[in-house]
């Protein structure tokens, strides 16, 4: 239930934030579509307030959250002095059913998320990304621009490009807007960042939903089709699989291209009369681009210049064509003048995307996929001839239906057919990249169809216009409808059903590593966790403390030597020292002092299949090893450490397991099926590296088909405890 409350209720602050400037921001002709945009204009009102918060000296959105409420509340006010309340009021019914899709989705998308934990929480199928939206929110909402204590200002670590401090990457280079609303709208419901990221991104597609109606209507469709339209993009595989890697940059993306789209459009079709009227729209989409994906401006405008750009020619109005340019990129100018910082960081973003092969492989969509048919949760086409088939007759129906509405309206034809063609031309050829040259260029793919996504769906769907053909063609137009729906419902539930398991999931395990903030004697820290999420986590768990990585995290954390003082350890492997060296943060991290007399290092060798979970009431991991696998230690002292090894292990039968050092035998225990903790007797490392095999005698298999490896023995949890030597003493 608290998920629903949480994401219900962050909605609704959400449109408060935009009612007042929709009023203001509407152009005179359209005034009665003014609901439509109240969404984007909350959110880039919120942008705008954390961007000025983030300039001064406060100390973060949980200084001034509240005062911010009268930013809305007095638009509201003046605005309610100015318009007709029961005008305004009769022109937001007239949307009572778009307002119903939109719980409708809402309650979809944040269901699964219910089900993947038992507390409000955030869950991905495999990007990290949402740890990272997670630090850069907590910095806004605790940290006052000036602070440059513990990870913030470490240089060294956080250095990207021309920023220095962790603060400057965040307003200059990385997506300010997705964590800015994360922080203010966590601060007003007293949340943390890791609770509310995942649901703020749910949010965010629920609120795209108005313009995708509104673009379908500015096309000639008629409510109908465009509410249609609308739940389509709710559920639709290309926007889940945003939420299900927790992406809301992207999605605020889409929600900007869409307002600057049709905002320059309608500029153009007004310039006779009210040549300015769109600019509040203009200003608002782009300074959602600015704050979020501020170097997408670069082709944002591409569908509205080739839109734009067509009509001019076929009149032979060049010269109204470039006084239009001038029209268009005036809000986009003042915007980047309020977001300077952003502006400057548009070239080095660029550079970085050379330097750095982002991303991962997307499988390639087909014409079908366009429109939402898919068959897997990771974007893959339909096999076989079937998909063949439904690939001909989406792109057949569609290329009817363009040539009908060309043939009856040329300017409305040349307004779909400039909306998908240059973005799938972008589409097709950044996929075509990634296969020539082995790389993730299909990422960047499916971002840019991703991005421009409210506007392609609507213009691959002009056939939508048979709604009011005549019996034949409405029943063609229908028969389309369902199945399309079939199909993004079908991956409606491959997503949910994947989100429900809670692949990855921040657990209650990880918002403990706050407690470290508090303690006083640990200054620096050495994030040595193996698991790449709970990694990125921990360190926005602990900005407040200095903190050295030898791998790999993410931008902004660079690779370092490891000179923290504490080392925290994190998963199955872990180590106890004697005395007060070390600390048991819970059952999953543990802090070790690298200056300990009795320090070392273990972690996971080779000989281990990856980790698996089991979700109840408590989560459980575990690793099963094949008949060898390796636990390599680290002991840098120069003398031998007395060790023993704490086991907490199963097999699938009764197995002999015998353990050995650098392929010594030490001893050998017995493990059958059920879990039990063994002790082992102790054993001798040397200083140096050392290798800690567990062999079992022969080896077994599942009997499954697919679950044909070799198994050893299951791991739950490895505890290397060294002893205490009485001629050596810790000076704490």
């Amino acid at each position: 239930m608290i998920y629903f409350l949480v994401s219900f209720g962050l909605l609704a602050h959400l449109l408060f934030w935009g009612v007042g400037l929709a009023w203001w921001v509407s152009p005179r002709r359209w005034q009665k579509f003014w609901p439509l945009w109240i969404a984007p204009s909350g959110i880039a009102l919120q942008s705008a307030v954390v961007w000025l918060g983030a300039h001064t000296t406060a100390a973060g959105t949980d200084a001034y959250a509240w005062w911010s409420e009268l930013v809305p509340l007095g638009l509201l006010a003046l605005g309610l002095s100015r318009q007709s309340f029961r005008r305004e009021w009769s022109a937001l019914k007239r949307f009572y059913l778009l307002g119903l899709v939109m719980m409708g989705c809402l309650f979809l998308l944040t269901l699964p998320l219910a089900y993947s934990s038992h507390e409000l929480s955030t869950t991905s199928i495999g990007s990290c990304d949402a740890a990272d939206y997670a630090a850069g929110a907590r910095m806004f909402q605790e940290f006052s621009s000036a602070d440059r204590t513990g990870f913030i200002g470490q240089s060294e670590v956080v250095t990207v490009g021309s920023t220095d401090n962790f603060f400057d990457f965040w307003l200059r280079l990385n997506h300010f807007t997705p964590s800015a609303l994360i922080a203010l709208n966590g601060s007003v419901l007293g949340l943390q960042p890791y609770q509310l990221t995942g649901l703020l991104t749910v949010v965010l597609v629920v609120l795209v939903l108005p313009l995708v109606f509104w673009t379908a209507r500015t096309i000639g469709l008629g409510s109908a089709a465009a509410l249609w339209l609308a739940l389509l993009y709710g559920i639709s595989p290309i926007t889940w699989y945003a939420v299900a890697h927790v992406a809301p940059a992207q999605i605020l993306a889409a929600m900007g291209i869409t307002l600057v789209t049709l905002g320059a459009v309608m500029t153009w079709r007004d310039r006779a009369r009210r040549r300015w009227a769109s600019f509040g729209l203009l200003a608002v989409g782009a300074a959602i681009i600015w704050g979020g994906y501020n170097f997408i401006i670069v082709v944002g405008l591409v569908p509205a210049v080739a839109c734009v750009g067509g009509w001019a020619l076929a009149r032979g109005e060049v010269k109204e064509f470039v006084r239009w340019w001038g029209r268009v990129l005036a809000p986009l100018a003042l915007t980047g003048a309020f977001f300077y910082e952003r502006v400057a960081g548009v070239a080095e973003r660029f550079l970085l995307f050379q330097q750095t092969d982002f991303g991962w492989s997307i499988a390639p969509l087909w014409p079908e996929g366009w429109l939402g048919v898919v068959a897997s949760t990771g974007l893959e086409p339909i096999d076989s001839q079937g998909g063949g088939v439904l690939s001909g007759t989406a792109l057949g129906i569609f290329m009817i239906g363009a040539a009908q509405i060309l043939r009856r309206n040329p300017s409305m034809g040349w307004r779909i057919l400039a909306f998908v063609g240059p973005v799938l031309l972008g589409y097709g050829s950044l996929q075509l990249q990634g296969l020539h040259e082995g790389n993730h260029s299909s990422y960047d793919a499916y971002k840019l169809l991703a991005v421009f996504y409210p506007v392609v769906l609507v213009a691959f769907c002009p056939w939508l216009i048979w709604l009011r053909g005549g019996r034949w063609l409405r029943g063609l137009a229908v028969a389309m409808m369902l199945m399309i729906t079939l199909g993004n419902a079908y991956a409606t539930w491959l997503f949910g059903s994947r989100l429900s398991q809670g692949i990855l999931v921040v657990e209650p395990t990880l918002p403990e590593l706050q407690r470290i903030e508090s303690l006083e004697r640990v200054d620096s820290i050495n994030l040595v966790i193996p698991n790449y999420w709970e990694r990125l986590w921990a360190n926005s768990f602990l900005l407040r403390k200095k903190q050295f990585m030898n791998e790999p995290t993410y931008e902004g954390r660079a690779t370092t030597v490891l000179r923290g003082e504490w080392d925290l350890s994190g998963g199955i492997v872990q180590v106890k020292l004697p005395g007060g060296d070390s600390q048991q943060i819970n059952d999953r991290f543990s802090l070790t002092r690298v200056g300990s007399p009795w320090f070392l290092r273990a972690q996971f060798g080779e000989g281990w299949h990856q980790p698996e979970m089991w979700r109840a009431r408590k989560t459980r991991y575990w690793r099963w090893g094949t008949p060898v696998a390796v636990i390599v230690t680290n002991n840098p002292q120069p003398h031998p450490l007395r060790v023993v090894l704490h086991l907490e292990a199963r097999g699938l039968t009764d197995r002999e397991v015998q353990i050995r050092i650098n392929r010594r035998l030490e001893q050998t225990i017995t493990m059958g099926p059920d879990a039990q903790l063994i002790t082992t007797e102790p054993m001798e490392l040397a200083p140096g590296r050392s290798f800690l095999s567990l062999r079992v005698d022969g080896a077994d298999r599942r009997q499954r088909e697919e679950d044909q490896r070799l198994l050893g023995i299951a791991v739950y949890a490895i505890t290397v405890e060294v002893l205490p030597d009485a001629s050596r003493h810790s000076p704490l």
